[in-house]
């Protein structure tokens, strides 16, 4: 079964919990250990891994500093609203915190989140809720401490003013100390628990934000569905198709080496692939139109070329596809021309 999480997600989280680890006195390759990347890549301002580099990063610093009982806590307190690019800012612009709050969960994707987070009311207490099931027994009181940190700090920053919790619910057993918990949410959390649970008054939700921008709030909604689909390339087995396409656009017509680089038969990645909600056909449309729109914003190259290097024996073909997926050829496209 697949996490819950995206394949893929930007690198800012991982940047804030190696300097965790080095404010904490471990070395940088301590903290990227197996993690597959140098000091170069991780001070990428706008880079994206795939997400298990960032649970090895964790795993490094559980392993790294056990006698730090609330270093999840410590880690929450760092990811600030402003550190989720469009989705902070979404989130920020809402006009109410329950607009942020729905917003916020739609594109649940974009965050750095590896619980996954619900929200529910019963009228006079609005909970939310981290359900962990997915998670290594051993990053798991880690990954829910910070998460719900984070969370936590995320409303907070919202409204602007202290956020007072009506109860903290976690799963974890009772550590040795607690009083970093209390300090962390406000009040004594109930350790094993049901659930891990923050709840906090509904009328809440209702509360005007003071940053309310409802144009803003749209351009980064745009942003993030941009974002997230970006993401949604890379996941499960349409993912690696894609890849694999990228990697050879004159190929793309054939599905049998394709499938042959995935070590499948042709009819099971055709099977497969249906259960994902997908196709062959449909990914190669999606990768050609992807590579056409970029070929023809990078000029240089004739119409012919293009169409050779998607894989089209005809340029015909080629515009004909093109009219199909923007309603008007590659020419007038390439020009900036409106479509009629």
């Amino acid at each position: 079964m697949s996490p819950p999480w995206p394949a893929r997600r930007s690198i800012t989280s991982m940047q804030l919990l190696t300097q965790l680890g080095l404010d904490l006195g471990l070395d940088l390759d301590t903290c990227l250990r197996d993690t597959g990347l140098s000091a170069v890549q991780l001070a990428a301002p706008h880079g994206e891994i795939d997400a298990g580099r960032e649970l090895q990063l964790i795993a490094n610093l559980v392993q790294a500093l056990p006698a730090v009982a609330d270093l999840g806590l410590q880690a929450g307190r760092r990811y600030h609203l402003t550190s989720y690019g469009a989705w902070g800012y979404a989130m920020l612009s809402s006009a109410t915190a329950r607009q942020a709050a729905e917003l916020g969960l739609r594109y649940h994707g974009l965050t750095y989140a590896f619980t996954r987070i619900s929200l529910d009311e019963d009228g006079v207490t609005a909970s939310l809720r981290f359900d962990d099931g997915a998670l290594d027994e051993e990053l798991r009181p880690f990954i829910v401490q910070r998460d719900m940190v984070g969370a936590q700090l995320i409303v907070r920053e919202l409204l602007g003013a202290p956020l007072p919790l009506t109860c903290l619910e976690l799963r974890q057993q009772a550590p040795a100390e607690t009083a970093p918990f209390v300090e962390a949410f406000g009040l004594a959390p109930h350790f094993a628990a049901a659930a891990n649970r923050i709840g906090l008054a509904a009328g809440l939700l209702d509360v005007a934000l003071p940053r309310a921008n409802s144009q803003l709030v749209s351009a980064c909604e745009q942003q993030c569905q941009a974002i997230l689909t970006r993401h949604q390339w890379h996941q499960g087995l349409a993912g690696r198709v894609r890849q694999l396409l990228l990697q050879a656009p004159g190929q793309m017509s054939d599905m049998e080496r394709v499938a042959a680089r995935l070590h499948l038969s042709s009819r099971t990645l055709r099977r497969r692939l249906i259960d994902e909600g997908s196709s062959f056909r449909a990914l190669q449309d999606e990768v050609r139109q992807a590579l056409a729109e970029e070929l023809l914003a990078a000029g240089g190259l004739s119409l012919e070329e293009i169409a050779e290097r998607l894989g089209y024996g005809e340029l015909s073909n080629f515009i004909h596809a093109f009219k199909r997926w923007k309603g008007t050829t590659p020419g007038r496209y390439q020009r900036g021309e409106p479509i009629s």
